[in-house]
């Protein structure tokens, strides 16, 4: 049946029938094996290629050069043991129509001196990249030679492995820190004119064409404004994409506008949470409209409404939605299907990113089949066994998780919930606008719930004998944690957790101190509030570095909102006891490097954030009386078979618990203990 979704139609590039318009663009998951695209690397793409996008981009970027060390797991493209990995994965997304694209680069000063096989960081001028903080030297002209032959022999190898096309990486990395005034400083022919600016560019192109001729797909993803004062104008960057159009070596355009230097720039160009949704689209559409030329773009599109509406409206040929197909793989299948409403919505937490720029690899903060495909499905079906009664104590993340999986596996599910709405942390979490979209993470699992028929009981503070009379078979319990204070020596009565600035039944004081011992989000999200309330607030932590558990994409904005209220930060410093003296409080500092150090602040209110403590009263009340004892064998949870031990023969049902209700963790972890232990049941 034809469709008149503008985002269902074909779209003819060179050759390439691409069956929709949209496209999952070129980003590192880090999940290379040795600088391979092994397993891993090529279930996630091909779980894409099964949930119907048209074109997959593979590699963020694929490095051509021993000396472009990975900066965050990229691909080797310039070694000969990847064509046949790469063949694998273009065969995988073959066999669902789904077409197959490689970014390759040279990082030039995007990258690290000090690893792989330590050579010198090069880039057009030896100007620092704040992010990796590498001194380059400058590139000389047998590097130009080298290099650019380097590129010729990468692009080979894409094409000997049966990839659909290449795209070259041009923001951020040694191809335009030629263009860049910011980084090409140079008085020789590759320095000054905008003809030596793009001369390297040329010469690749060039090479690269010799290498493989004229009929192999080959574009671009490039920066047509760096959005900074010094840095490549828009008028420039126009000019730029302009005459690769006109030269007749490229076959498209994927548009990119800011800067990736810093964290703070970085977040510009990949918006996350609380900042605005498809920044870019309109001046892509601005590329597209001057060039006349077959142009992408991907910038936090993040819903299928402004998808289609950019292909509608003629400001791109493909979307690219990336991180939306990190929370749905299968969101072209869903649109198809008449399921958009059923689509999981990327709610923008960039914990996927944070991940990677902080040596992980990609995670979806509520999907955790993605990048576990191996392990862990994306659709669940239902199971082989007995249909069983399984009771859920607790409707936050993790509880929520755990009851969709039973129900889509066809056991009868009911959950119960203490308070009157669903959210557990996460609703306390969206008590900071900037990230409300949170609670997307609840909204979708409680429609999906709403259509499996899953019973949730609000207002109902389980205990043991209201669990019982519903006869279980199963029993989960994801009631979650409570704050607890950090260690101090004295004035625990007189501390205010994170969490009752968050709810808000505690106002900010004037002058606050807020200690955060725990590193994320928590205390951060306390932090702004009282910050936005206009008190003045010193933070305190006893780690070296500001925030760890928190990336450096979701650094930026608290950062922002603390420089613009003076919020004073102070690390290497613990919190080692309160006391009142008069009308206010008096917070005692000491240090873990000089044993007698001591300071003292006087304050109006002292917050602190060290995590929860479970909340486990329930569990063990339960847990005599459970066939397992709550007993969970790790091995097989991992590894496979039975993961409930059979400890006592008298015990009336299987009992286990999830997420904070265990220790005090985050979200994905609670959401990945519910599909996971949901699968076993």
């Amino acid at each position: 049946m034809t469709s008149n979704d503008p985002l269902l139609q074909p779209y003819q590039l060179k050759h390439l029938t691409l069956k929709n318009r949209v496209m999952s663009t070129s980003h590192e998951p880090a999940y290379s094996e040795d600088g391979m695209p092994k397993q891993r690397y090529r279930l996630y793409h091909a779980e894409k290629a099964k949930g119907g996008m048209a074109l997959t981009m593979t590699a963020g970027s694929a490095i051509v050069s021993r000396d472009s060390p990975a900066a965050f797991g990229n691909l080797h493209v310039y070694d000969d043991r990847i064509v046949p990995w790469l063949a694998e994965l273009a065969d995988a997304c073959h066999e669902h129509d789904c077409k197959v694209m490689i970014q390759i680069t040279h990082l030039g000063r995007r990258t690290g001196w000090n690893k792989a096989d330590w050579l010198p960081v090069l880039s057009a001028s030896p100007v620092r990249e704040p992010a990796h903080r590498a001194f380059p030297k400058t590139i000389e002209d047998w590097d130009i030679e080298r290099i650019v032959a380097d590129y010729a022999s990468a692009a080979q190898r894409c094409q000997a492995a049966g990839l659909d096309g290449i795209e070259f990486e041009s923001y951020g990395h040694l191809m335009d820190g030629f263009w860049s005034p910011a980084t090409n400083h140079r008085d020789d022919e590759f320095g000054g004119s905008l003809d030596n600016r793009l001369r390297f560019t040329n010469m690749v192109l060039d090479a690269v064409r010799a290498s493989v001729g004229e009929k192999f797909v080959v574009g671009i993803r490039m920066v047509a404004d760096e959005d900074f004062e010094k840095g490549l104008s828009k008028q420039e960057g126009i000019e730029i994409a302009g005459r690769l159009a006109n030269s007749g070596k490229v076959d498209f355009l994927n548009i990119i506008r800011g800067s990736i230097e810093s964290d703070a720039a970085l977040t510009k160009v990949i918006p996350v949470a609380g900042m605005r949704s498809s920044p870019h689209l309109d001046f892509a559409g601005e590329v597209r409209a001057a060039t006349k030329f077959p142009t992408f773009h991907a910038a936090r599109i993040s819903d299928v409404a402004t998808a289609r509406h950019a292909i509608a409206t003629g400001k791109l040929d493909m979307v690219g939605m990336t991180r939306a197909h990190i929370a749905d793989p299968h969101i072209i299948k869903k649109v198809i299907e008449g399921r958009e409403h059923e689509i999981r919505p990327c709610v923008g937490a960039t914990y996927c990113l944070d991940r990677i720029y902080e040596g992980g690899e990609a995670l979806c903060v509520h999907n955790a089949a993605t990048g576990r495909e191996a392990e862990i499905p994306h659709i669940i079906v239902k199971t082989e066994g007995p249909k069983q009664k399984i009771v859920v104590i607790g409707a936050g993340a993790g509880g929520l998780e755990v009851a969709r999986v039973a129900a889509e596996r066809g056991h009868k599910v009911t959950v119960l919930e203490a308070s009157s709405q669903a959210g557990g942390q996460i609703r306390l979490a969206t008590q900071n606008p900037r990230r409300k979209e949170l609670i997307g993470i609840i909204d979708w699992r409680l429609a999906e719930l709403a259509r499996l028929g899953v019973e949730i009981r609000y207002d109902t503070w389980a205990e043991k004998d209201d669990v019982l009379a519903l006869s279980p078979d199963v029993v989960v319990v994801a009631t979650g944690g409570l704050p607890q204070n950090p260690p101090l020596t004295a004035g625990d009565n007189l501390v205010t957790s994170s969490w009752d600035i968050m709810a808000g039944s505690v106002k900010p004081a004037e002058n606050v101190l807020l200690y955060d011992d725990n590193g994320g989000h928590q205390g951060m999200g306390a932090a702004e509030l009282i910050a936005n309330a206009g008190s003045k607030l010193e933070l305190v932590s006893p780690e070296r570095f500001f925030a760890p558990e928190m990336g450096g994409m979701n650094h930026v904005p608290y950062m922002r909102a603390f420089q613009e209220k003076g919020v004073i930060i102070t690390i290497n410093t613990r919190l080692r006891s309160v006391r009142r003296e008069g009308n206010q409080l008096v917070a005692e500092l000491a240090s873990d490097f000089a044993a007698g150090w001591r300071g003292e602040r006087r304050v109006d209110q002292v917050v602190v954030e060290h995590g929860t403590l479970p909340l486990d009263d329930l569990y063990l009340s339960l847990k005599p009386l459970s066939k397992n004892g709550g007993a969970v064998d790790y091995e097989r949870l991992v590894s496979g078979g039975d993961i409930f031990p059979k400890r006592n023969p008298e015990g009336g049902f299987v009992l286990f618990r999830i997420g904070d209700a265990v220790a005090s963790r985050n979200i994905h972890a609670a959401i990945y203990d519910g599909i996971r232990f949901g699968l076993r049941i």
